[in-house]
């Protein structure tokens, strides 16, 4: 059990800008019956509710424990992974899980080791575009197709449970031995400062000339895709670093 608790610790729900506070109280008792208590709240409406409390329903310590922030960037700067609970995808061609089974089994795996955050956005429509910039995965929930719209609690259950079940099926040896081998992810704010860097150098050897070709969303998704590891990220630094050297 304690190889449970620490990695599913490492699992934090981020509801940003909530409207009915009694989705908050749903989503904690949801989390609580799957193992999992990391809550944060990005933004909002109303917060702390009396309503939130009572829909907890024996959760209230989820509730009363949760972190709040204004941003979805603060929510998730320490996470490697980041992953938006979609109902449909967006313009940015991010990796997508079809099947939530196969993204649990991902996210324990980085779990073993390092903060891995999913994240549900607003009741009535959802993650923008740019909070989505700030995932790295998106994920699906698979649904009636003439009616597959779910309630932002059932959406954190169903996800929960994916969760749970996928670290129930996991041996432990393989989950110590997997942590072991896994080389280090960059977490989100490692991985801004890498963006804000390429964004620079593209800048200043007059590679972005055309603004609305979309360049850096898709080289966004592209590095999502390739998950370097920190090791690499670095190099990646180090060359940019270089490019600006040679151009002074």
């Amino acid at each position: 059990m304690p190889v449970l608790k620490s990695m599913l610790s490492n699992i934090r729900i981020v509801l940003v800008q909530t409207f009915h506070p009694g989705n908050i109280g749903a989503s904690a008792r949801a989390m609580k019956t799957m193992g999992l208590t990391q809550l944060t709240l990005v933004n909002p409406r109303r917060f702390p509710d009396e309503e939130a409390t009572q829909l907890a329903a024996g959760a209230e310590d989820i509730v009363a424990d949760a972190a709040i922030t204004n941003t979805l960037a603060e929510a998730v700067a320490d996470c490697v992974q980041v992953i938006g609970a979609s109902a449909r995808l967006r313009n940015l061609p991010l990796p997508h899980y079809d099947e939530p089974d196969r993204m649990a089994k991902d996210a324990i795996a980085i779990a073993q080791k390092d903060p891995v955050a999913l994240v549900f956005g607003r009741e009535r429509f959802g993650l923008t575009n740019d909070e989505i910039r700030h995932c790295t995965h998106q994920v699906s929930i698979p649904a009636n197709p003439d009616y597959g719209v779910l309630n932002i609690s059932q959406a954190v259950q169903v996800l929960c449970y994916e969760l749970f079940q996928a670290h129930r099926r996991t041996p432990t040896h393989t989950h110590q031995s997997a942590a072991t081998k896994q080389a280090a992810l960059p977490d989100q704010q490692q991985l801004v400062h890498f963006h804000d860097h390429l964004h620079r150098v593209m800048k200043d050897v007059g590679f972005l000339t055309q603004p609305h070709a979309r360049t850096e969303e898709h080289l966004h998704a592209l590095f999502a895709r390739a998950q370097p590891s920190r090791k690499e990220l670095s190099i990646l630094r180090g060359l940019l670093s270089a490019i600006e050297k040679r151009m002074k």
